[in-house]
């Protein structure tokens, strides 16, 4: 792999040392995804609405790119944990091949569907035209953000958890300076909106993995080459989709049943689906310190895990959530508060800013059982427990979540704020699950290092 200076990850690792850069790295990336929103508004209520709609599916797409980007995230992880450094190129080489192959087939399939997937979000007519333009751009450059997934985890799980923060910082900046040339700009005669934002992001996404694949080499983190897949790693790679799926499963569930409540928003009217899209963008800043935790915790266990020290792995879980909760309560509390001026940011529409205050009230409670559940399901899947979130995904998310959505904001008629009801109920109850299987120390011995690789090594030692 050629000499590199190595990060050492362990119980000792500070978490605020990784967790800092990846929440500036989630914020950043927040302002990158958002952005669109607050630019759009300005252009016209109806893109926002419709970019909206398209980012739920572009989120969909996401999630099946990270079935191999998160098991690429846990075998690295332990394999690293377990100092088995000759095995990482083959790794590495497998998950950015097979991710980008699957990232070109799936924006294919997404760009194909566009028109049944308009269909069945009950898209308006007003929505419609932009939220399809939006998909073919956004959708059909979907296998930059599958390699990006990817090099992404591998720099993280290696201790470089600031490059992401740089990165996104400098797609940031391209991304807005995009945005403005299209729709206020020199390019703005051409009048595509949403499709000079579209064409914006995929150009920003595309210079963000190059200067990932730049960064590995640099540092020599390791090699990418064809020639480590020779004889084929079809273990390995049954592996990786065994961890990749379960994981991916709960993430797809989750997503087809916020799809399905956005459904239900969409037949709300139009300013149910705008004011979702604000709140949405302004929720999101509140999950982001809570998030960051979780995954810089997910890195640690894995190494931790990896290296047999799952009592340790067990205590520093729980170390994060007393940092986490308290704080991610604390910002959802601040963001409700100040909804109503933060709001005016979008739109001075009172109906949209009413539903909004609604929205962001009960987000409070949902951003409580979302930290419970990003800090334990994370660490689950860096034990290698990858089933059990899965089932509970399942169980929470349509015999609570959507039940509750439905009752609440349709039949009762509280409207969108009864949606996020839903969300809530699922979100803490499944929360309280997950907790208590971790307390349990059911996801003990479910390692996927393999026990002849640590014999080898050991044997080496000796």
């Amino acid at each position: 792999m050629g000499k590199k200076k190595t990060i050492l990850i362990d119980e000792k690792t500070p978490l605020l040392m990784l967790a800092g850069p990846m929440f500036l790295e989630l914020f950043l990336n927040t302002m990158l995804n958002n952005v669109d929103t607050l630019m759009l508004s300005h252009y016209d209520k109806f893109a926002v609405g419709a970019v909206g709609n398209a980012n739920t599916i572009m989120f969909m797409m996401n999630i099946l790119f990270n079935v191999i980007a998160t098991a690429t995230s846990v075998v690295v992880a332990q394999y690293l944990g377990a100092k088995l450094f000759d095995k990482m190129n083959m790794i590495y080489t497998l998950a950015v091949a097979v991710n980008l192959v699957i990232g070109i087939v799936l924006s294919g399939v997404f760009c194909l569907a566009n028109p049944l997937i308009m269909d069945f979000l009950n898209v308006s007519p007003e929505m419609r035209p932009y939220s399809m333009i939006y998909i073919y751009i956004v959708g059909g450059g979907g296998f930059l953000t599958a390699v990006f997934n990817v090099m992404l985890q591998i720099l993280r799980c290696n201790g470089y958890t600031k490059i992401g923060m740089w990165v996104t910082f400098s797609i940031n900046i391209f991304n807005i300076i995009g945005n403005y040339i299209f729709l206020y700009g020199p390019l703005s005669y051409l009048n595509i909106g949403v499709a000079g934002v579209a064409i914006s992001t995929v150009a920003a996404r595309f210079l963000a993995v190059i200067a990932l694949l730049v960064f590995f080499y640099v540092t020599k983190t390791g090699k990418l080459s064809l020639r480590y897949l020779r004889p084929f790693p079809g273990k390995l790679l049954g592996k990786m989709i065994r961890i990749g799926l379960p994981t991916a499963g709960e993430n797809l569930t989750y997503n087809l049943y916020q799809t399905t409540l956005l459904s239900f928003v969409n037949a709300m009217g139009n300013d149910a689906v705008t004011a979702r899209s604000y709140c949405n963008t302004l929720i999101s800043f509140a999950m982001i310190f809570s998030n960051a935790c979780a995954m810089s915790t997910q890195i640690i266990t894995g190494h931790l895990v990896g290296a047999g020290k799952s009592e340790e792995a067990y205590k520093r879980v729980f170390r994060t959530l007393r940092t986490s909760l308290p704080i991610t309560i604390a910002l959802a509390s601040i963001n409700a508060l100040l909804c109503r001026y933060t709001l005016r940011l979008f739109t001075d529409e009172p109906n949209i800013i009413a539903l909004g205050q609604m929205i962001m009230i009960v987000d409070i409670f949902v951003e409580t059982g979302r930290c419970l559940n990003m800090t334990f399901v994370s660490s689950l899947k860096a034990a290698g427990a990858y089933i059990f979130p899965l089932l509970m995904g399942i169980l929470c998310n349509w015999g609570l979540g959507l039940t509750t959505g439905y009752a609440v904001g349709v039949a009762l008629g509280i409207g969108v704020a009864g949606i996020y009801a839903g969300t809530a109920t699922d979100e803490c109850i499944r929360g309280l699950i997950v907790m208590y299987y971790w307390y349990k120390k059911k996801w003990i011995g479910k390692s996927v290092v393999d026990k002849k690789d640590k014999l080898g090594l050991e044997s080496e030692n000796d």
